[in-house]
């Protein structure tokens, strides 16, 4: 990884990413985690302080980057449950098939390079029955927002550690092999629109 990858793309990230009004979606989708979790990009540990301990048996933390992982320090000493990293990327998810009860990506599926990948080895192992729990931005429905994600695009993934502002969040989810069983969709209060429009909800293998 890069310099700016490493040392300043962390920080950057989580200040943007620990925008009060992301962290109330975060907590809202968080509630309905339980059992054995596998979080998949967990960055610097954002959603740590929202799981239940009651509900909550542990969590696998699947973190690729070294300079996010650094980043959590403050957030796993904090945290409500126990923690295991794991330090891959979505594509490469070290655990036995069936062995999580809960998924959860928020804010995660716009940058993984590999989406697809990523996904089939989540609903891998993901235990039937099971829920993919996830809280994106997206692809906005307005043609004028539209457009203006795919003109930003290319710039955005630059600066912001691949993170594209125009994927189709339920078409990939679905194209990954989950049902989706519940999902709302609109605009982020006090958020730029390109980057404002999100995908919430959760899905089963």
């Amino acid at each position: 990884m890069s310099f700016y990858e490493q040392h300043i793309l962390p920080h950057v990230i989580d200040f943007a990413c620990g925008d009060k009004v992301i962290m109330e979606q975060r907590q809202q989708v968080l509630a309905a985690a339980e059992g054995r979790v596998l979080e998949v990009g967990m960055g610097s540990g954002l959603n740590l302080r929202y799981y239940n301990p009651d509900k909550v048996d542990f969590v696998w933390g699947l973190e690729p980057s070294e300079g996010m992982r650094k980043k959590a320090h403050k957030n796993l000493e904090q945290s409500p449950v126990r923690v295991e990293w794991l330090g891959l990327p979505g594509e490469e998810i070290p655990l036995e098939s069936d062995s999580a009860d809960t998924v959860v990506l928020t804010f995660t599926l716009c940058t993984i390079p590999d989406w697809n990948a990523a996904l089939q080895q989540m609903r891998r192992v993901l235990k039937p029955g099971g829920k993919l729990l996830f809280c994106e931005h997206g692809a906005a429905p307005d043609e004028a927002v539209a457009r203006w994600q795919n003109r930003v695009n290319p710039l955005w993934k630059k600066v912001a550690g691949g993170c594209h502002l125009n994927r189709r969040i339920p078409e990939l989810i679905r194209q990954g092999g989950f049902d989706i069983k519940d999902i709302e969709a609109s605009y982020l209060p006090k958020t730029p629109r390109i980057a404002g429009f999100r995908y919430r909800g959760y899905a089963i293998k």
